[in-house]
């Protein structure tokens, strides 16, 4: 069998193994014994908990947004001996939002089989269970920090959507949603419409979206809480 790149889901929520990972997943991890992780103790974990073979028996190695070219070309080596690599992303799904993606244009470009395998993604749930316009979208990541470029981003953010009817959907680290979510209600217009999905796949699982105007009646707690956020004008 000729050496491929696997991209591995990792799950979106802890201890949700048993939910979101396939079967097919598992007949991947079970076949190759090399990792590229952006975490190696979190992409452990991960195939430790699922029980298919011991963790000892697999080498990982780091990759993330800081890794080399140089770096890279020594990441790959076990493709170039005819072995095949598997992808473990931090949460979700490789290449989406993840440094996955400079390995899979690197596979594209020596001719070697990309495979994505099936799992959860916090976006692509999250725009399923928004109620927004799932035809026209765009995923931004995260959003400036700083006050004043926040502002003057969310704003033209509203405004893109109004004109082209575009749900934008972005993202922000957990100890910080509160503030994102306190200066969307501040600087949309009230009738523009906000889906906050948190917690995707846990038991605690909340996907809302309302208008700016109900949401100033009652914020939800979103501090130290994985969220993705979605907008529509």
């Amino acid at each position: 069998m000729s050496a491929k790149v696997y991209l591995i889901p990792n799950i979106i929520a802890p201890q949700t193994e048993t939910l979101v990972v396939t079967p097919q997943v598992r007949d991947v991890i079970a076949k190759i014994d090399f990792y590229l992780a952006e975490n190696i103790r979190n992409a452990r974990r991960f195939i430790s908990s699922l029980k298919i073979k011991p963790v000892d028996q697999l080498h990982f190695e780091q990759l993330d947004k800081n890794t080399s070219d140089q770096q890279l070309a020594e990441l790959v080596a076990p493709l170039m001996e005819g072995q095949s690599l598997g992808i473990i992303s931090e949460a979700g799904c490789p290449g989406v939002a993840d440094p996955g993606s400079m390995v899979v244009a690197w596979a594209h470009k020596q001719g070697i089989a990309v495979i994505p395998l099936v799992g959860a993604s916090s976006i692509l749930l999250a725009l399923m269970a928004s109620g927004l316009n799932g035809q026209h979208f765009e995923f931004h990541g995260y959003l400036p920090i700083e006050g004043r470029q926040r502002q003057r981003t969310i704003k033209r953010l509203e405004n893109e959507s109004a004109k082209n009817r575009k749900t934008q959907i972005f993202m922000e680290t957990p100890y910080r949603n509160q503030a994102l979510m306190t200066a969307l209600v501040q600087f949309c217009q009230e009738s523009t419409k906000i889906c906050v999905a948190c917690n995707l796949t846990a038991e605690d699982e909340l996907v809302r979206t309302m208008t700016v105007a109900h949401w100033k009646k009652s914020l939800p707690d979103l501090h130290k809480k994985p969220a993705i956020f979605l907008l529509l004008a």
